[in-house]
């Protein structure tokens, strides 16, 4: 299929105008042209007939003149396309040594004599006139076209004449035009006579094969000369100021020329049913990162159940693309089909969020009697896409800020004593909700007096946004000294398209480790007296700490704390003293179980 490609202002004798901007643009009649297009079957066609026959006629003469602005080549200032070969030749009409007009509907078959230049009406509609090659145009003469299956070049299939396949779609319309505005014309399956033409079996075959290309859209528009919705009127001082309804709305050529019963039916490959005969396919493109490359197109297939052939609408919404658009898209006739679409994602990663759309197909087909889920009865499917972009993980040491640095001082600590713990978490912080990477920690690595703590520090994935892990560090009071270490955290996003390393963190850990202290003030009162010695006793045999009666914070309450208690009894403060002899460890329990045993009062006296 020949496409044209309108580029720039494309200017003949100051008729023809195209901006950049209307080069792809669909040339769309006034939105009320066809209100009154209402019915199906000949009820359609009178009520078209009725819509196209308001129209202003040009003479035969006048229509060499008109061609250089309906037939105006889009790509070549100055020139025109020819009908058949799509020839682009010099516009000039120079008697028809270039070019001639060629009638769709042969003369012979309209019912009319050989038109003169003067002549009006049927002969010089210019729906049925096409500049063409004098010979192509000489060799065709009069002959039908056909046949059903005839594909490439323009030429010959036995006694039927094939338009080309740039061409063949072109050629059905303007049949189907000429014998809905022309009551005398009909189109008859196989060879015509009289005022018929055909084959019509052909023609349907090529109208729904090689479907109304910008070329053709603009051609009609530029015979109508006025504006229509959105499409801005072509200069053509010869405009004909009517239009081809079957270009406009190729959906009620089934209705008109065949039956009420067409049998399309469409559907999305792997999609689920929605009723109706109606699918849907969700496509999840996925996560990425913030100004990652936008996921590559997914290729979706869209089948036609039953045999006839239909068009269909594409309708795009929100962010997302695809290689069909419009209404101009049609499943062939004759034969169950399928076509290949590509769905892709708009909006680029820019920004985080959703990047959502929706692709509707709507099988334009108006018949209504062909059943349940065919033809006008056959539901939309819809193709529905998301990708989510995501904004960068952010680690941090608290949930309610972003902080990157934490320092913990573990004090003094008595030397063989418990190893004291800190506690802290590791955030992922979520500015975005729901559109915030997981983060990954990396690596941790330290310098410093890295043996004298230890860390749970582990590498972990994809910690959700707003959530966090817990670790712990710990200092070693095996030696003594001061000591201090430094670890940094590396991160990255969760492994998506577009992850990026991020800042690291550090933690910063010191402490230091001093001799144990022996003190016997077990209630910390400033005094090492009998009070500290009954907190000794209440807590002999067990495993307290300081204030249990442990006064050399070994963990076990003993023989030895009590040694520790003696040699400090009456001192002020509480610190170090050296352990008794053997024979004072005797005397000193000697004392406390003297404490220790319970005491029995005897009372002198009479007895009663």
């Amino acid at each position: 299929m020949f496409i044209c490609r309108f580029r720039a202002i494309v200017t003949f004798l100051a008729l023809v105008c195209l901006t950049a901007a209307a080069a792809h643009a669909q040339y769309n009649p006034p939105t009320t042209y066809y209100n009154s297009a209402t019915g199906t079957g000949a009820t359609l066609k009178s009520q078209l007939q009725t819509i196209v026959s308001s129209m202003t006629g040009i003479n035969y003469g006048n229509a060499r003149y008109s061609a250089l602005v309906t037939d105006a080549d889009p790509n070549a200032s100055g020139k025109i396309l020819l009908i058949y070969n799509r020839a682009s030749v010099a516009a000039t009409w120079d008697n028809g040594a270039t070019w001639n007009r060629e009638h769709i509907w042969p003369v012979s078959r309209l019912g009319v004599g050989d038109p003169s230049n003067s002549t009006t009406g049927v002969a010089s509609d210019q729906f049925n006139l096409r500049p063409a090659n004098p010979s192509i145009n000489s060799s065709r003469s009069n002959s039908p076209f056909g046949s059903d299956n005839s594909t490439g070049a323009y030429g010959y299939n036995g006694s039927y004449y094939y338009p080309g396949d740039s061409d063949a779609g072109d050629v059905a319309r303007a049949q189907f035009y000429m014998a809905t505005r022309y009551s005398q014309l009909t189109l008859v399956d196989g060879s015509p006579s009289g005022t018929q033409m055909g084959d019509l079996s052909a023609l349907l075959n090529y109208h729904f094969r090689d479907v109304p290309d910008a070329f053709e859209q603009r051609r009609n528009h530029a015979i109508y000369g006025l504006a229509g919705e959105n499409s801005p009127a072509i200069s053509n001082a010869y405009a004909q100021k009517n239009r081809n309804p079957y270009v406009d709305h190729p959906e009620f050529v089934w209705s008109v020329f065949v039956d009420q019963m067409n049998d399309s039916s469409i559907s999305i490959q792997g999609g689920t049913s929605t009723g109706g005969s109606g699918s849907a396919l969700d496509l999840d493109f996925g996560r990425v990162l913030v100004g990652a490359a936008v996921p590559a197109n997914r290729s979706v297939t869209l089948n036609k159940a039953g045999l006839d052939g239909t068009y269909f609408q594409v309708t795009s919404t929100g962010n997302v693309t695809s290689s069909l658009t419009g209404r101009y898209n049609a499943f062939r006739n004759s034969t169950t089909d399928s076509k290949v679409v590509s769905i892709g994602v708009t909006g680029g990663t820019a920004t985080p969020g959703l990047k959502n759309g929706q692709v509707t197909i709507d099988n334009l087909d108006i018949t209504t009697q062909g059943g349940s889920g065919v033809g006008a009865n056959d539901a939309n499917d819809v193709i529905t896409t998301k990708l989510s972009v995501l904004d960068h993980a952010n680690p941090s040491f608290s949930g309610a800020s972003d902080v990157n640095h934490l320092t913990y001082d573990f004090g003094t600590v008595a030397q063989g004593s418990a190893a004291p713990v800190f506690r802290f978490d590791l955030f992922n912080l979520g500015a975005n909700s729901g559109f915030t990477a997981g983060l990954d920690l990396d690596g941790v690595s330290g310098a410093g007096n890295g043996a004298a703590f230890s860390t749970t520090l582990a590498s972990f994935t994809a910690l959700a946004a707003a959530n966090s892990n817990n670790f712990s560090a710990s200092l070693s009071t095996s030696t003594l000294g001061a000591f201090s270490a430094t670890y940094t955290l590396n991160f990255s996003d969760e492994n998506l398209p577009g992850a990026a390393a991020l800042a690291p963190l550090t933690l910063s850990l010191t402490g230091m480790v001093a001799a144990a202290t022996q003190s016997a003030d077990f209630n910390n009162d400033g005094m090492v007296d009998g009070a500290d010695f009954l907190v000794w006793q209440r807590g002999f045999g067990g495993a307290g700490g300081a204030t249990d009666g442990d006064a050399n914070g070994d963990g076990l309450i003993n023989e030895s704390d009590l040694m520790i208690w003696k040699g400090q009894a009456g001192a002020a403060t509480a610190v170090a003293t050296t352990v008794p002899e053997p024979q004072a460890l005797v005397l000193a329990v000697f004392i406390a179980a003297a404490f220790a045993w319970p005491h029995r009062r005897v009372i002198r006296g009479a007895v009663r």
